[in-house]
């Protein structure tokens, strides 16, 4: 597998999971409201603040005028036509972001789109669910040679199979993040469960989760799972309209979504043995065999006179207990204290 990276920040088994915050199109339109929305999420921690690159005249037909997503009351195409940056609102929201040393990805919607990202000169592409068996949309997006993270909602293994083939045939790095393009999903719509598919189905691909609930706890159970990007909606006060501003995270929990993902990153561990950090637990946790009377020489050790009590360093241990029935005593034992092999025979 290539290394995935978005301009320095490599995404990999062994870095802390990547969190995107999306300001996507709340900020309506409105350049000023855009820089507010990412310099909060630069306050609260965010390494990589997406957009949302439309191009209405490439992006739509006539026929979208008709067209009302579930979450909202006007049409796709006047939703997008009000909220779209023109490419110099776009540059310049791209430069502030870069100046404050956090990189700038967007989600170009159409060619026109990834024409403009190119030219602003973005590190990497994020592939909508939408366009995520758009093949000749990929295939024109393979050109740019740039890294790809492409959400996978209302697709299956087959038809995602068919654009990772296209992407990995120009060696070009691919991460997928599974999704549900519900706004908000909820929680019995997520399927968590399919980021493991992702990760058996396409084990060159690094796996993550595009996050459409109205909280962060789906984002973190997916960063238990493994998901090594998190990509979520992000708004600075959830008191603002629109679309997306139902599923999408402000302040607080961006802050709380970086620092549980990183924790929950850490914890994940690796294989079910004791640790050596857990040696003094043992030490008196585990237990040790021990008389439970008074023993004279002569006695044999069995059920009624021996069993297990703590703490652990003993002679003999849980795996001894039954092994002991039958030797016989040399050195009187005291009651309540351990069997010591220079007593019994």
């Amino acid at each position: 597998m290539r290394t995935f990276k978005i301009g320095q920040r490599i995404i990999s088994k062994d870095s802390p999971p990547l969190v995107i915050s999306e300001i996507g199109i709340n900020h309506n339109g409105s350049l000023d409201l855009a820089i507010h929305i990412a310099d909060s999420a630069i306050k609260a921690g965010a390494e990589v603040i997406k957009h949302q690159t439309h191009v209405v005249e490439d992006e739509m037909s006539e026929e979208a005028k008709k067209v009302i997503p579930g979450n909202a009351d006007i049409s796709i195409y006047e939703i997008i036509k009000k909220c779209a940056l023109n490419e110099n609102d776009e540059k310049k929201l791209a430069k502030y972001i870069t100046s404050k040393k956090r990189i700038f990805i967007s989600t170009p919607f159409s060619r026109a789109a990834a024409d403009r990202l190119g030219r602003i000169g973005v590190p990497a592409f994020k592939i909508g669910s939408g366009e995520c068996n758009n093949y000749h949309f990929i295939k024109y997006l393979t050109k740019f040679k740039l890294p790809i993270i492409m959400s996978t909602g209302m697709n299956s293994i087959k038809s995602i199979t068919k654009s990772v083939n296209i992407i990995q045939k120009k060696n070009i790095p691919l991460a997928l993040l599974h999704c549900t393009n519900i706004y908000p999903t909820p929680p019995n719509l997520v399927r968590l469960n399919c980021i493991t598919k992702l990760k058996k189905s396409f084990p060159n691909c690094e796996i993550g989760i595009s996050d459409h609930t109205e909280n962060i706890f789906t984002s973190l159970g997916a960063v238990a799972l493994g998901a090594r990007i998190i990509e979520k909606h992000y708004v600075d006060t959830k008191k603002r309209k629109g679309p997306d501003i139902s599923s999408s995270m402000d302040f607080n929990e961006l802050k709380k979504l970086i620092h549980g993902s990183k924790e929950i990153f850490l914890a994940r561990g690796s294989l079910k043995q004791p640790l050596k950090e857990e040696k003094k637990t043992i030490a008196f946790a585990f237990p040790s065999v021990v008389a439970l009377e008074n023993l004279d020489v002569g006695s044999k050790l069995s059920q009624k006179n021996i069993f297990l009590k703590r703490p652990g360093g003993g002679d003999f241990g849980i795996n001894d207990l039954e092994k002991l029935y039958g030797r016989v005593v040399i050195k009187k034992i005291k009651k309540n204290t351990q069997i010591k092999k220079r007593y019994i025979k």
